[in-house]
């Protein structure tokens, strides 16, 4: 193992697996898409140009499930980081409110598109709607995530209508980051509503297609849609037609697809948050999502002789907002988690 580590992102960690290594790192669901996702593709058809805002029956398929919505309200992405960053840079600059600890591509996507952050700390891992409400003037959007990466959190229906409530009446953009909407224990998803909503979904994590990178933003703003089709004209153009073909026949894959991969998640939950526990670690217990948020001392020390000495794999916090944490995703089979938190243990010993 590589003695001389830089931990100065996780580009480092990416795509490392194999040789005896645990990887609690990338959050990329190890369970089996739909068989229907894969069954009766069309290559020879799919690799043609497509339209920009994406395959007609996929975005009638998805009007299906949002409210009082058609297909032109849709406009399908190279996963949901395509979406985040052509939705900032058609805000044209300004001010961000951002929740922290937040995923650890938002400040980048932001920057890039010359927007300015502003930060308000969670509170349990949840957002301190008092302190929201002071940040949120002079913004010109807010970006949420609920479930959260990587606190594994989910937001108050009271919450999410209040912030609702406030940037309609200020005129603010709500960017709601649902890729996590399918994978909650505690209730069923609310989706934020408005003229001045927009919201960004994948098909990676519910149906286990990460690779394939198929996303979508949704917003009544027809306006600012058109702007979006305009600005990816002359970047990504079209998103790959295979990948939207695949997700198309995902969702016409049985509902119990989706509440067998939500049970087999929230077994994972309660062996790793019980191990945590058991460790001595202080967490959060996730509500959604795949993700654990522990507090350890000396998080880059541990981290480091975690991967060199125990070939085990986890975030540093400080990357997602969050210094005096490190990050773990479950999205792996549980032998390999019972497996890492032994040698998680033994690690903790030597510090």
């Amino acid at each position: 193992m590589d003695k001389k580590l830089n931990l100065t992102s996780p580009a480092i960690f990416i795509g490392k697996q194999g040789n005896g290594v645990i990887s609690f790192g990338s959050g990329q669901p190890d369970l089996p898409p739909p068989r229907e996702a894969i069954k009766g593709i069309d290559i020879r058809h799919d690799l043609r140009y497509g339209l920009i805002q994406g395959c007609t029956e996929l975005r009638e398929s998805l009007a299906n499930e949002y409210p009082a919505s058609s297909a032109e309200n849709f406009v399908i992405t190279n996963g949901a980081s395509e979406a985040l960053d052509l939705i900032f840079r058609a805000m044209d600059n300004g001010k961000v409110l951002l929740p922290r600890p937040y995923y650890y591509s938002y400040p980048p996507i932001l920057k890039y598109a010359g927007m300015e952050p502003v930060y308000t700390d969670l509170k349990q891992g949840r957002i301190a709607i008092e302190d929201f409400r002071k940040k949120i003037k002079g913004c010109k959007a807010v970006l949420i995530n609920s479930p959260s990466n990587p606190t594994g959190r989910i937001e108050a229906i009271d919450t999410l209508k209040e912030i609702e409530k406030v940037t309609g009446e200020l005129g603010i953009y709500v960017v709601s980051d649902e890729v996590y909407k399918d994978i909650i224990y505690e209730r069923e998803n609310y989706i934020i509503k408005g003229k001045h909503v927009i919201t960004v979904n994948s098909f990676s994590k519910t149906y286990a297609m990460c690779g394939v990178r198929v996303g979508y933003l949704w917003s009544p703003d027809q306006k600012f849609v058109n702007k979006i089709i305009e600005m990816k004209t002359h970047t990504s153009m079209n998103t790959n037609l295979v990948g939207q073909d695949m997700a198309l026949r995902a969702m016409r894959s049985p509902k119990s697809y989706v509440a067998k991969q939500l049970e087999i998640w929230r077994k994972r939950r309660d062996i790793i948050y019980e191990g945590l526990k058991d460790i001595g670690l202080d967490l959060w217990k996730p509500e959604g999502a795949f993700y654990v948020l522990p507090k350890v001392s000396q998080p880059k020390k541990f981290a480091t002789k975690l991967y060199t000495d125990y070939k085990v794999i986890v975030y540093l916090g400080s990357w997602f907002g969050a210094p005096g944490r490190v990050r773990l995703s479950y999205a792996l089979d549980e032998k390999e988690i019972k497996e890492g938190l032994n040698r998680i243990k033994d690690c903790l010993k030597k510090i």
